[in-house]
């Protein structure tokens, strides 16, 4: 009987129940029918900047409509929603993938190693065209890589120690362990940079590129296997395997052309912050919230009563 119902999760970036003002008034114009309306706990941290309300909808709901007047409704209200089946919500998810860059953290770090190896702006370039889908990853990755033949490996330290971590996080990932969710990042980045945030927030595994070194120095080279977007999702696959797990009780979340073969494998694909061409083909996302906003989709068993 639930599996017909509709959830929408709405999220602000403001702690004021008058953000939501601008759903209500699409709701009403549209003449749809409420069941209920609930306020969403947030992580005590981030109070003062973020609320949610999830909205209970009827079976009869022309989701369509209801998505094109909220994607319309963006561009004046900035605020994160989802529509989906309250089945689906209330899912007793087990595990959680993650892509780390620009999305765990908010840096792309081999942009990062490029700015220092002096080849900062031909190597973001390269980046942002693989981001969109516009190259190759491997050939992509494989020439940026080359580019840093000859850094001083101590530059590692330093960026890992300033590297921009994503609001909400921690929180996230404090509450998907609470909850007995498995969590891995599956990064095209650089091993050290994901060890580094498997040691901060605990994450069970962690998945990335080796970055060669030889006598102090970058050597340029590309040890494979490459973690590119097939390796992601085979990744994910292989852990559901060998932890028993349904992929319909999977969560990933990544950004770029590389992380959609895991966000379409996965129970719930989040895309974060991404560019159009991956926010077409992934119906969940998070544009303005920090990644705190994963919990807001996740909901609680008791809502199946509500």
């Amino acid at each position: 009987m639930t599996d017909n119902l509709y959830a929408l999760t709405a999220i602000s970036t403001s702690s004021q129940a008058a953000a939501f003002a601008p759903i209500d008034k699409v709701l009403r114009a549209l003449s749809v029918t409420v069941l209920a309306v609930k306020a969403l706990a947030v992580p005590r941290s981030l109070a003062e900047r973020r609320s949610a309300r999830v909205y209970s909808l009827p079976a009869g709901v022309d989701v369509n409509s209801l998505t094109q007047s909220l994607r319309a409704l963006e561009v004046q209200a900035p605020m994160d929603w989802a529509i989906q089946t309250v089945a689906s919500r209330v899912r007793r998810y087990r595990l959680a993938v993650f892509d780390m860059d620009s999305t765990l953290i908010r840096c792309e770090v081999i942009d990062e190693l490029a700015r220092y190896a002096g080849v900062g702006e031909q190597v973001a370039a390269i980046t942002d065209r693989a981001m969109r889908g516009e190259l190759d990853f491997q050939a992509s990755f494989i020439e940026r890589v080359a580019l840093l033949k000859g850094l001083d490996a101590a530059v590692v330290d330093g960026i890992m120690d300033a590297m921009p971590i994503t609001e909400g996080v921690g929180e996230l990932i404090l509450t998907l362990r609470a909850r007995g969710i498995y969590t891995a990042i599956l990064s095209g980045g650089f091993m050290p940079f994901a060890q580094y945030l498997q040691r901060q927030f605990g994450f069970d595994e962690v998945h990335a590129n080796g970055l060669e070194i030889d006598r102090g120095v970058l050597t340029g080279k590309v040890q494979l296997p490459i973690v590119d977007g097939d390796y992601k999702r085979e990744t994910l696959v292989e852990i559901a395997r060998r932890r028993d797990i349904d992929l319909a009780d999977t969560i990933a979340v990544g950004d770029g052309a590389n992380d959609l073969p895991m966000l379409t494998t996965a129970g719930l694909g989040v895309a974060y912050a991404t560019k159009p061409v991956i926010q077409k083909q992934v119906d969940v996302q998070l544009n303005h919230a920090g990644l705190d906003g994963v919990l807001y989709y996740l909901g609680a068993g008791s809502e199946l009563g509500d």
